[in-house]
């Protein structure tokens, strides 16, 4: 293992999932940063996963979804995003046909399906994340 002698951001990984009638999945925050705002769904990756398994296990242990495929977005790293430290998230995200089941759990109080066009205050910066997914990738299709 190495040892840095200066700092370095985390990274994180945060999933999208959009149902067949336009709803996004998220979560209510139970701890702070951003306690009872709502997120989307993600984490802090381990040291022995990809990022993609990172954002596949972070779905399963806050909504208990098991998504497979998931692709990704693009990466947020603003300096002052998470007011933790410097944190870089890459999104993924995944289309569904339906609103499926979920039921919180980790650090997640409550989860819920939101119409992407009445979304409730959102922590960090995932406002923005669903604006440029909502232009970049919904529009699109």
């Amino acid at each position: 293992m190495y040892t840095y002698s200066y700092p370095r951001p985390a990274v994180t990984v945060d999933a999208i999932l959009i149902s067949n009638k336009n709803a996004v999945l998220l979560i209510e925050r139970g701890r702070e940063p951003y306690k009872g705002k709502w997120a989307l769904p993600g984490g802090f990756i381990e040291m022995n996963e990809s990022l993609e398994d990172a954002c596949r296990r972070e779905l399963e242990e806050e909504t208990g979804l098991r998504i497979e495929v998931l692709k990704q977005f693009k990466a947020f790293g603003a300096v002052n995003r998470d007011p933790r430290h410097r944190t870089i998230s890459v999104i993924f995200y995944a289309f569904t046909d339906d609103e499926l089941i979920a039921r919180a759990g980790d650090d997640a109080a409550k989860v819920q399906w939101f119409p992407i066009t009445q979304l409730p205050g959102l922590a960090f910066d995932h406002q923005q994340i669903l604006d440029e997914f909502i232009s970049e990738i919904l529009a699109q299709s």
